[in-house]
């Protein structure tokens, strides 16, 4: 069967940003990483990247490899987005020295609107869920001549935020599971394909009422389904890309859904226990190891890596 994204695409991606990006920072995972005869958790700080989220790296790849084809247009880059995929396409703009033009829904955070201004884009808020706000960017692009750019759904950002999964597997020797949140699945596809190069297990984790993968895997194709989570802003897509798709039938795959109260409760543990400030998208990985109610169980001994992808978020609530 042929791949819609390959494991040289991540390569190709890890030379292209390269020195632009910062190298993943990883942390004992807490009690279960400290031994004692259960499973080794680690956490991949993937939020104290550029931006606040694994997204950087994907933009990055994404305006390079169109820099160094010349195929960016004096119009710039425009992009649909929940948030963080706005903020990567605005500072991977800024520093290849072009515009950004970035659609968000009316829910979009503000402390996402205001660092997006702060990144100098030009922001507009469309619609009350993001594909509403994609309608929007695409009708851009097509009337201005700007290149449109994706939250997920395109082999040069799915490879991009593949090259994560390259620098946990060197700073997690003998690594068997990694464990990633999923939207419309880029962060998931990339970093599927990458651990299926390396024999290494991928988790993919989604709230139960945006369960995007999971209904793509069901129907066998992707399909649109309704979005309601408190991770929504994150992972609010309404249906998964066709590599992500791809990725989950191959290689050892599981596909995991969690609670909303879950992922508060986890979000929640990640700040009192080892004070990281996350969004709930980064706390609906972690969830999928500590819901009681099913998720992923990993075996005594395992070697366990939960990506943290993003802290884009209002941390005023965490504190109780």
């Amino acid at each position: 069967m042929q791949t819609l994204l390959s494991y040289s695409d991540v390569k190709t991606a890890a030379e292209r940003v390269a020195g632009h990006v910062r190298p993943v920072a990883i942390a004992p995972g807490g009690p279960d990483g400290e031994g004692g005869g259960g499973p080794e958790v680690f956490f991949a700080l993937e939020f104290l990247q550029h931006t606040g989220s694994f997204k950087a790296r994907g933009a990055r790849n994404f305006l390079r490899a169109h820099h160094e084809a010349g195929t960016l247009p004096a119009a710039g880059v425009t992009i649909a987005s929940g948030g963080n995929a706005g903020l990567a396409c605005a500072w991977a703009a800024r520093e290849q020295g072009v515009r950004a033009t970035v659609f968000l829904p009316v829910s979009a955070p503000k402390v996402k609107v205001d660092r997006l201004r702060g990144y100098g884009a030009d922001v507009r808020l469309v619609g009350a869920e993001y594909a509403e706000a994609l309608a929007a960017c695409e009708a851009f692009a097509a009337e201005s001549g700007a290149l449109a750019s994706h939250a997920y759904d395109h082999p040069l950002i799915a490879a991009g935020a593949g090259t994560l999964m390259e620098e946990i597997r060197q700073r997690v020797p003998g690594l068997d599971t990694v464990v990633v949140s999923v939207g419309g699945g880029g962060l998931f596809a990339g970093v599927a394909t990458a651990a299926r190069h390396h024999g290494v297990r991928t988790v993919a984790v989604e709230p139960e009422n945006c369960r995007a993968l999971h209904a793509a895997l069901e129907a066998g194709r992707p399909v649109d389904v309704p979005v309601d989570s408190v991770a929504a802003d994150s992972l609010g897509a309404r249906r998964a890309s066709a590599a992500a798709l791809d990725a989950a039938r191959q290689g050892d795959v599981r596909s995991v859904l969690v609670p909303d109260a879950e992922i508060v409760r986890a979000r929640r543990a990640l700040w009192h226990d080892h004070r990281l400030a996350v969004e709930h998208a980064a706390a609906t990985a972690l969830a999928a190891l500590t819901s009681p109610s099913g998720g992923y169980r990993p075996a005594p001994g395992e070697r366990v890596c939960v990506v943290l992808c993003g802290a884009n978020t209002d941390p005023s609530d965490l504190a109780f």
